[in-house]
């Protein structure tokens, strides 16, 4: 399959420039090709007005003048903050000894540079999430200075950012942008690649869309309207979802699971009832806990106390485990779905029968052409992308990885689907099939999503609590639920009075 097929990018001068398209639509081939790790079949690349010969050469792009931010931002936790940003220098430097203390005194004054506060000595795995991003952004902009200065002159300075934001918390985004608009400041560009419509429009200045591995269109972001840019990523026009179509009231249906004072870290006396056929949302700031509730009840986060009611049983939250959340008829999709929800080393299909394995045992055997009748019709059911059970799990895209952890676990027949940033780095068009697949789950299951995204909650939730300060402060419900509603009780309305659970 042809993956590009005659893309046109042009990037200017002090620009961020957002590269759009769903899954599968071609962007990272092309950024493969940028780097080197692609030859392509043919086409022209210009930089800076200077013809560039195709294929580059591993490496060749630093000495053009630009280079890369990867999602998973290429740093080692273990080491310090000065390592990471030296790591290329020590990997390349001849000298006999090298010394900790000016590299620390020069990753200071680069941070200082770009209005970064970071401690220098800190160890990566201990600092904020945004803070590893904005390492990550200022190491690549020193390799580009680094380069440019070796080579003689300034070179076209582009920083590609390849999905920065997908695993940042929604209020500290705004501190990385900073950081972009100071980059740009001095006529550098950027790439900026994301599937986020409301970050993309907030931060670039022109988009260009790929389609099917050929250019869609390429517009200035302030003149073209969101339902206008999803058209043109996805071909068509996205089918509405009413809130009224869903937001129904909760009285009178039957109480699938009852959390009484629930606490763990942050979280103080969390109670709550969850009813059948429910989506209930929570929200909140960074550091309110509403994400913890999730793991809690799945029996993921040790030290959780409280009980849980379902039916005529109630059940201590400390001795709940992952195992035994599941005998209750519980299903959790985490948020860092590559890490904590499946096994990227394994085949799409050993990851999407991971649940299921008692029912393919035949004695002391498995019996592996069932299980792959199983995936076959699960993958077509699901539309998962491509339809080739045997693939490595991680290489398939996020939203395809994201069809296939919720096919894995609804051949459970949970009663409770417990979600955190279900449509965390997932295309438009993956993220409607997602959200069907949420509404259309509560035909058997009840559903709690945990998301900081406000559209979305507004898009799938009946209700949605908001959590501030490790409270629960108040729910929202019907007409009520919408983005900016939810923005606004998250931002401090904390003496909002709580309704019964």
């Amino acid at each position: 399959q042809r993956a590009l097929d005659g893309v046109d990018l042009t990037i200017m001068p002090g620009e961020v420039h957002g590269l759009l398209g769903e899954n599968g639509s071609g962007k990272s081939t092309l950024i493969k090709v940028l780097s080197g790790f692609h030859t392509p079949d043919g086409g022209t690349l210009e930089v800076a007005g200077r013809d560039v010969p195709l294929p580059l050469l591993p490496g060749q792009h630093r000495s053009l003048g630009f280079d890369f931010v990867h999602q998973d931002l290429g740093l080692v936790p273990s080491l310090s903050v000065t390592e990471n940003l030296m790591l290329g220098e020590i990997a390349s430097s001849r000298k006999v000894a090298y010394s900790w203390r000016a590299a620390r005194e020069r990753a200071a004054a680069m941070f200082a540079r770009y209005d970064v506060d970071i401690d220098p000595d800190a160890t990566v795995e201990r600092i904020r999430p945004v803070d590893r991003a904005m390492l990550a952004i200022v190491r690549a902009v020193e390799s580009i200075r680094a380069g440019a200065a070796a080579e003689g002159e300034a070179g076209a300075n582009m920083l590609v950012l390849d999905e920065p934001t997908v695993f940042l918390p929604k209020q500290e985004v705004g501190q990385l942008f900073s950081l972009v608009r100071r980059i740009t400041s001095d006529g550098s560009s950027v790439l900026f690649v994301s599937h986020d419509l409301d970050e993309v429009r907030e931060i670039t200045d022109r988009v260009t869309v790929l389609r099917d591995g050929r250019t869609s269109g390429t517009a200035v972001t302030k003149e073209i309207s969101g339902r206008e840019l999803v058209t043109m990523i996805i071909g068509r026009e996205l089918a509405e979802h009413p809130h009224d179509a869903h937001a129904a009231t909760t009285v009178g249906r039957d109480v699938v699971l009852s959390v009484r004072n629930l606490s763990h870290g942050p979280l103080q006396d969390v109670s709550f009832d969850l009813h059948e056929g429910e989506v209930l949302g929570f929200a909140g700031l960074v550091g309110s806990g509403y994400e913890e509730v999730v793991y809690s009840l799945f029996g993921a986060s040790p030290g959780a106390t409280g009980t849980i009611s379902s039916g005529e049983r109630t059940i201590d939250i400390a001795s709940l485990t992952p195992r035994r959340a599941m005998s209750l008829g519980m299903a959790l999709v985490p948020g860092d779905r590559k890490n904590s929800g499946s096994v990227a080393t394994l085949s799409l299909g050993e990851n999407m029968n991971l649940t299921v394995l008692d029912r393919y045992f035949r004695g002391w055997r498995l019996r592996h052409g069932t299980m792959r009748d199983n995936v076959r019709q699960l993958v077509t059911e699901f539309d998962v992308r491509p339809a080739v059970p045997d693939l490595e799990y991680g290489s398939f895209s996020g939203g395809n990885q994201q069809k296939a952890l919720m096919a894995k676990w609804q051949q459970t027949n949970p009663k409770v689907l417990l979600l955190h940033e279900p449509t965390q780095g997932v295309d438009v068009g993956a993220r409607q099939q997602i959200f069907d697949m949420i509404r259309g789950s509560t035909a058997t299951s009840a559903t709690i999503c945990a998301s900081s995204e406000y559209e979305q909650l507004e898009t799938i939730c009946d209700r949605v609590g908001i959590f501030v300060r490790g409270r629960l402060v108040t729910f929202v419900t019907g007409a009520d639920i919408t983005k900016a509603r939810i923005a606004d009780l998250c931002h401090g309305q904390a003496s909002a009075p709580v309704p019964a659970p």
